[in-house]
């Protein structure tokens, strides 16, 4: 029988909990980047600083609602919350208002979310694929804004 060897085996170890982040604090996945906030709320619901929301998903608070752009979200109750004389933002509850995935790791602090439907909505009505930057074969770079006015045919391959 074949013998199992793991790649580089002295930098992993299943059984060894390693933090996320720094004792205190809180990592939100959304969009490809991990953004790490020292100021939180307590509970099971992820509660932000107001400030720190465009940090996270690009949304920013208005007097009309939550807006990225020309989209703005009119907030529902329970998304503004006051907690120990602050007043926070509750990213989980407006996900949830949204129709948003997300996934949560309570006790590590860790919360995942995926796109905002509605963002992606507006995607596929402008019918623009977004503005990406790859490299061909001969090692050029080349952006989909360079392709402008032209057909291309773009096609993906992975191994997984």
């Amino acid at each position: 029988m074949a013998e199992n060897i793991m790649a580089y085996p002295e930098l992993r170890h299943p059984f060894e909990a390693k933090p996320v982040h720094a004792e205190g604090s809180t990592t939100v996945l959304y969009g490809g980047k991990a953004v790490t906030l020292t100021n939180t709320g307590n509970g099971d619901a992820l509660l932000i600083d107001p400030a720190d929301l465009s940090r996270i998903n690009g949304f920013e608070l208005k007097p009309e609602g939550a807006c990225r752009g020309n989209l703005c979200i009119p907030l529902p109750k329970g998304v503004l919350v006051e907690q120990d004389s602050k007043n926070w933002f509750d990213v989980t509850a407006f996900a949830d208002h949204v129709r948003q995935p997300y996934v949560a790791d309570v006790e590590a602090r860790v919360w995942s979310f995926s796109d905002v439907p509605t963002t992606r909505d507006e995607m596929r009505v402008n019918a623009m694929a977004p503005d990406i930057e790859l490299t061909d074969r001969s090692g050029n770079s080349i952006r989909f804004a360079d392709l402008k006015g032209k057909k291309a045919l773009i096609v993906t391959w992975s191994s997984w």
